[in-house]
């Protein structure tokens, strides 16, 4: 290439964008970035209940997707080539019932974080009908245990007197 044609030629951004399909937005992240650092930075901004993002896929039109792993470096792969997320909804044999890892991250201010429960906290409630009635049968239990005990207690005086007149 000539000088001339290098100057027209356009740069590639100092940074790249990642399309989150659970929100819709694109976030921004610096060259050399990784890609589980990524899909851990999107996934604290997504509002609850919002299907959590599992990996970052390059993918264009007509191509197989390019998948990064966790420790992978996001790249641009030119013209046509584009960064998005892939959640929940993208594997539907990936539910709820089943732990999805997420990846453990390496936070600016020093602090090792682990967002691997993050998805847990978000998707299960705290009180279930099945807790409450497992908690009601608990308290039942106990009470029948305590009667039967009371029970043996009053009937106590009565068994020591039987023993001592057969003696």
């Amino acid at each position: 290439m000539s000088e001339a044609e290098q100057a027209n030629s356009p740069k590639p951004p100092p940074y790249l964008e990642v399309l989150c399909k659970s929100s819709g937005k694109k976030t921004r992240f610096a060259a050399g970035t990784k890609a589980g650092f990524a899909v851990s930075l999107i996934n604290r901004k997504l509002g609850i209940g919002a299907p959590v993002a599992l990996h970052i896929e390059s993918f264009r039109e007509g191509e197989e997707p390019i998948i990064f792993g966790p420790d992978a470096v996001l790249v641009n792969y030119g013209n046509g080539w584009n960064l998005q997320t892939v959640n929940e909804m993208d594997f539907p044999g990936i539910g709820k019932g089943k732990h999805v890892p997420g990846f453990p991250t390496q936070i600016p201010n020093g602090k090792n974080v682990d967002l691997t429960n993050s998805r847990k906290m978000v998707s299960k409630p705290g009180i279930s009908f099945l807790y409450i009635a497992k908690v009601l049968l608990a308290f039942v239990l106990m009470f029948m245990l305590a009667g039967v005990f009371m029970l043996a207690l009053d009937n106590l005086p009565k068994l020591i007197l039987l023993f001592n007149s057969s003696m």
